[in-house]
């Protein structure tokens, strides 16, 4: 998933630099091999940076990885303005160290760069942003707290780097389970005042389930409701929309509560498709994409096979005439494409729905609609866990509703800042208290590679040590109060970096434009959470080892805090581009 040829770095983006000085060195002296060359560079505990590519290099050209990493190592050398050391080791390693001068420098440009180093689209693109996602009917769980930060954490970054986002919260508002919910409603007259609370609708939804599989009868009823529902019945519309709109209250709250981007604009419900899903089905006829199989409409993209080895089908319509969730989502594709004009859909969905995206994809790719420059990707995520290792469950054995969770973290943060010694008062532990609790849960669901699972432990996420979304809020506050005390505006054009300590520190907020720009390419935040916990520690260690306020010259103390400024600056921006609140004081 490479995005990067779409941005252009920043100049205080060092690995960037080094990466360009070292793209002009191969081409000097290798230029047979063309442009399409990675040249590895990853920071290093050898020095500043290491470069990697001549060892791909070599096992292209069939050469020993030294013969060629000398050549580009003196050449690298040859600029002596930027870089002090360039040196092969071992197999074929190049370590390279920024001279201090340039570093310097680089700390201004930064420093200076209302982007702090973010990089910034060439060739800007739309990007469709599928996330969200709860089913209409029934509260949301702890799962949809998934879907929703990681959905938001890369809607920031892509739009933070000048694409357009289109948000799109394709809720679950069609099909079977509504002819079953409104069937019901209508024997228990249940909505016969059209006021009922999202709790009721919990309930309600698990009665007509129940009844559902125990009542063949009442289970053929649900289904032709569901015709009647896509046929446009009247009845069936007014009881269909008091589900919707309570279900969408209760969406609202809990987005708003989370502090997500998506708003009421963003929903597209399935029932958006309904008059779009005939002219979808006929274009995949026209085009000889679908068959009758067993009196329902599937499509068979190739590859897709069962157990045994048979033809594995995307049903498009079923054999009593209606349409299940394929249909709606090959019409949801088709609508990003020709009325989104998107160059990029982006579906944040749970990893077990991954057959059935690569099967709506390649439906996509087989009816035109996805086009060689168009990118199309299912972003997995895992399971959230109890402390048991099982899918998080309350005591009851019912999925944990996402707005008790909240609450709860928020409640636990409260506590904990209620412990820590602290000049804050009461009223102003209770204002923090919520930007800790929700940046706490947001930051343990984002910090880790998201394809993994994860345990979901309230006392462990709101900790004030390691790697938590608090720890991480209260290092820019640590910051900020060197500010305060320092009582002066820093100077960004008097910044001096002398101990290893302010290298190191220099060095890491430099990385900033590496670590979104990675977040852009893989479409993994948790890169940007590895930055900024290292970014805390290397601020602690400089902290530590560096006076600020008594520094040992006007001139030291004035570099220094114009270091802590700009470490406020970029954790604060990282926190933002991840949806948590960055805080004055805690």
């Amino acid at each position: 998933m490479n995005t990067t040829s779409h941005d252009t770095p920043s100049s205080s983006d060092l690995e960037a630099v080094l990466g360009e000085l070292v793209r002009q060195a191969i081409r000097a002296e290798l230029p047979d091999v063309g442009d399409d060359v990675d040249p590895v560079v990853r920071p290093s505990r050898f020095a500043d940076y290491q470069v990697n590519g001549a060892l791909s290099l070599a096992k292209r050209l069939g050469r020993p990885p030294r013969e060629i990493a000398d050549p580009i190592a003196r050449r690298l050398l040859s600029h002596g303005d930027i870089l002090s050391t360039a040196e092969v080791a071992g197999p074929g390693f190049i370590n390279c160290a920024f001279t201090d001068d340039y570093l310097n420098k680089t700390m201004v440009v930064q420093a200076g760069d209302d982007r702090l180093g973010r990089p910034h689209s060439v060739a800007p693109r739309t990007f469709v942003i599928d996330y969200g996602g709860p089913n209409v009917a029934k509260e949301m769980h702890v799962a949809h707290l998934r879907s929703a930060a990681i959905g938001d954490a890369l809607t920031r970054v892509i739009s933070t780097c000048g694409d357009t986002v289109v948000k799109q919260n394709h809720l679950g508002d069609w099909g079977t389970q509504f002819g079953m919910l409104i069937e019901h409603m209508l024997e228990e007259d249940s909505a016969a005042t059209g006021e009922l609370h999202v709790t009721d609708l919990d309930a309600l939804y698990k009665q007509a389930r129940a009844h559902f599989e125990a009542d063949d009868e009442f289970k053929e009823r649900a289904r032709n409701r569901v015709v009647a529902l896509q046929a446009g019945d009247k009845e069936t519309l007014r009881l269909w929309e008091i589900l919707v709109t309570e279900s969408k209250r209760h969406f609202d709250e809990v987005f708003d509560r989370l502090g997500t981007l998506l708003t009421t604009e963003d929903y597209r419900g399935e029932s958006m498709y309904n008059d779009q899903l005939d002219d979808t089905v006929a274009e995949l006829q026209a085009k000889s994409l679908v068959e009758l199989d067993q009196g329902a409409l599937c499509a068979f993209p190739p590859g897709f096979t069962g157990s045994e080895g048979e033809r594995f089908p995307l049903i498009v319509r079923k054999s009593d005439g209606g349409y299940g969730y394929g249909a709606t989502d090959l019409a949801a594709l088709r609508y990003n494409v020709m009325h989104d004009h998107a160059d990029v859909v982006l579906y944040v969905v749970d990893d077990r729905q991954a057959q059935h995206f690569a099967m709506v994809i390649a439906v996509g790719r087989q009816a035109g609609w996805i086009d060689e420059t168009m990118q199309v990707v299912h972003i997995p995520f895992g399971l959230v866990l109890g402390k048991n290792g099982k899918p998080f469950k309350t005591r009851e054995g019912d999925s944990s509703r996402l707005i008790d969770l909240i609450d709860e973290a928020v409640e636990k943060a409260e506590q904990k800042l209620q412990e820590r010694k602290s000049d804050l008062s009461l009223e102003e532990v209770e204002s923090i208290a919520d930007a800790v609790g929700i940046g706490a849960i947001k930051w343990a669901d984002l910090k880790s590679d998201r394809s993994q699972n994860y345990v979901f432990d309230i006392e462990a996420m709101t900790s004030f040590e390691g790697n938590t979304g608090p720890y991480i809020q209260y290092a820019a506050t640590r910051a900020r109060s060197v500010l305060r005390r320092g009582g002066e505006a820093p100077e960004i054009n008097s910044i001096s970096i002398a101990e290893p300590a302010e290298r190191q520190l220099a060095l890491h907020l430099a990385a900033y434009g590496t670590a979104v720009r990675r977040v852009r390419q893989d479409y993994e935040p948790h890169h940007l959470c590895t930055y900024l916990y290292e970014l805390a520690g290397r601020f602690s260690g400089f902290y530590e080892q560096c006076p600020v306020l008594q520094a040992p010259s006007d001139e030291v103390r004035r570099s220094r805090l114009a270091l802590c400024h700009l470490t406020t600056r970029v954790i604060d921006d990282g926190l933002m581009l991840l949806g948590i609140q960055p805080l004055e004081r805690m």
